[in-house]
């Protein structure tokens, strides 16, 4: 099917400019935890050695029943095919850019740095728990912020027993830090 009637471009919007991953401060690298890196290799693998392989198989098929123009299995196998190398590239760039923090091996127990988990409270009394990760990550159900998030931002080098300003829409809170806890 000729490119100019369905809407794909060749650009891919995964490409990282200067070297640096999306999301991440120019200058600073793209810091993980060894968990999310591991996340990061599984699906890498799982996609080379499992789905790409059976895409491929299916477009092969699809493509020897013929006439490919008006074949769905193989427009809408090389659509996938396309989804899962464009994921291919981006997890090879962020993996090959990446920074392991193993936060295990903190020394400083008692202060806020990166792969900590933060109980804090806010201006309203509420107890909330961060637990600091990479921007490859982020999950705000189970808690993991970015290091690079306003609440990360506030929160880092402060010790259990500070008081530190957080930037909010709303204006300035005032959070205080009741436990920091790393992984053991």
């Amino acid at each position: 099917m000729n490119k100019a009637f369905v809407k794909e471009s060749d650009e891919s919007d995964d490409d990282l400019e200067l070297g640096q991953p999306p999301n991440v401060p120019a200058g600073t690298k793209n810091y993980i935890t060894p968990a999310g890196h591991q996340r990061l290799r599984d699906e890498l693998l799982q996609l080379l050695d499992n789905e790409r392989p059976e895409v491929v198989k299916l477009v092969s098929w699809a493509a020897s029943n013929g006439d490919r123009s008006e074949n769905g299995d193989y427009i809408y196998g090389k659509r996938r095919l396309r989804e899962i190398d464009r994921r291919i590239r981006f997890l090879t760039k962020r993996l090959g850019l990446a920074e392991v923090v193993d936060s295990s091996k903190q020394e400083n127990i008692d202060q806020v740095f990166f792969g900590a988990t933060i109980d804090y409270a806010g201006d309203d009394g509420d107890v909330k728990t961060v637990t600091i990760v990479g921007v490859d990550e982020v999950d705000l159900e189970r808690g993991y912020v970015s290091w690079i998030s306003p609440v990360a931002r506030a929160l880092l080098k402060s010790k259990i027993g500070d008081t530190v300003p957080l930037h909010t829409p709303a204006g300035i809170q005032q959070i205080d830090i009741l436990d920091v806890r790393y992984p053991r």
